[in-house]
């Protein structure tokens, strides 16, 4: 796959070269790779990068140059996607829902030996597609948490009484048995994971065999304006101490599938402002293209930084409205945001902590669509953040 991209030392450069009339979506490499090593070396287990988040092959790359070799993919495509980008990888196949024969070409092709259900039905479809004697098979199991934005549970995992006979099953089928659950999106406190791991507990004391294999799933949250969570540093300890009470295989492991905690920092969004109405702006890009995730996810806005000619603008500041530019009615992001009280037509916005549920979700709705992104190559360069 070809990842050239262009090069800016940094987004100044880019907007007094260029004034871009589209969006720009900018890969800060240095951010990804510090984004990459904090939870490497934080979390207590196997780190698989969840690819949902941002399929970008630049973003992709980067994680894997600093150190991700697990990706979870949630379908064939993604699978192919990372087999490309990244060769030696090791991709898990973690859906429960997979098109029919997908889970035999991600075997046979793709040497993928995990997967996932949460149904006896589910199971049995797809033992007719892998070879289980070389498969390990997690138990996905429904389990929620109230500081989570998002449940995830609501469509997919077994109930938790109905987890011992699924895990009792998949032993039967010759493959490994394993078990995940997902507690939420943006999980705002690490007590989620305890309680994921209590009711774990509870199913694990009714197997007649232990478990290798513990998925805690995603969720890891990222701070924006207005939605402040705790450190990463907090969750680890969270799974860290509460894994280590479980009744366990002695050369247990416990996974993790962050998405949103990697991709998130290291990429932003420059936009032009294209009109003014008072304390309304409309901007070139919305929630039918890069902010899509504003509709459904817990924050309302993003760290943001004026640019006026290339140069930041420091005036006083008073609260806006942002447009997009669709003629849909829902094209406003939700949260106001402080910018420059000179703001107008022809400036531009830096939108930071923009790169999860962004690139692989926007349309081209109306035909506004943008598909340009740009690497800043200066160590010293930084995406908008929270302060």
């Amino acid at each position: 796959m070809n990842c050239e991209v262009e090069l800016f030392s940094d987004v100044e450069t880019l907007i007094r070269e260029e004034r871009p009339r589209h969006p720009v979506y900018c890969i800060y490499p240095h951010i990804y790779r510090d984004a990459a090593i904090e939870f490497l070396t934080g979390f207590p287990g196997r780190v698989l990068y969840a690819v949902k988040s941002n399929p970008d092959p630049r973003v992709l790359g980067l994680l894997s140059d600093a150190g991700v070799r697990h990706f979870d993919c949630a379908s064939l495509a993604e699978i192919e996607l990372v087999d490309t980008v990244v060769p030696n990888a090791k991709k898990y196949f973690m859906t429960p829902v997979r098109i029919r024969g997908d889970a035999a070409t991600a075997q046979k092709k793709h040497d993928v030996r995990h997967f996932v259900v949460d149904h006896l039905s589910g199971l049995s479809q797809l033992l007719t597609e892998i070879e289980p004697d070389r498969s390990v098979i997690f138990a996905r199991m429904a389990v929620h948490h109230e500081s989570a934005f998002e449940d995830l549970s609501t469509r997919f995992g077994a109930l938790p009484e109905q987890v011992p006979e699924l895990l009792e099953a998949i032993r039967d089928s010759g493959a490994e048995a394993a078990l995940a659950f997902n507690v939420g999106s943006s999980v705002t406190d690490p007590e989620a994971y305890r309680h994921g791991v209590s009711v774990t507990r509870s199913i694990l004391e009714q197997l007649s065999f232990r478990l290798r294999l513990i998925d805690v799933g995603g969720g890891y949250p990222k701070s924006y304006p207005g939605f402040i969570v705790p450190t990463l540093d907090e969750y680890f300890s969270a799974v860290a101490e509460s894994v280590a009470t479980l009744p366990l295989a002695d050369n247990a492991e416990v996974l993790g599938e962050p998405g949103r905690a990697l991709s998130a920092p290291g990429m932003s969004a420059v936009v032009e402002v294209l009109l003014r109405k008072d304390n309304r702006l409309y901007i070139n890009d919305g929630m039918f293209g890069i902010f899509w995730l504003l509709r459904i996810d817990g924050p309302d806005a993003f760290p943001v930084r004026a640019y006026r000619s290339g140069e930041p603008i420091l005036s006083e500041t008073m609260e806006f409205q942002i447009n997009g530019p669709t003629c849909d009615s829902t094209d406003t992001l939700p949260g106001l945001v402080q910018l420059p009280d000179d703001i107008g037509p022809g400036d531009h916005l830096e939108f930071g902590n923009i790169g999860a549920y962004s690139i692989g979700g926007r349309t081209d709705y109306n035909g506004y669509y943008s598909d340009r992104i740009v690497l800043i190559t200066s160590p010293d360069a930084n995406p908008p953040t929270v302060p």
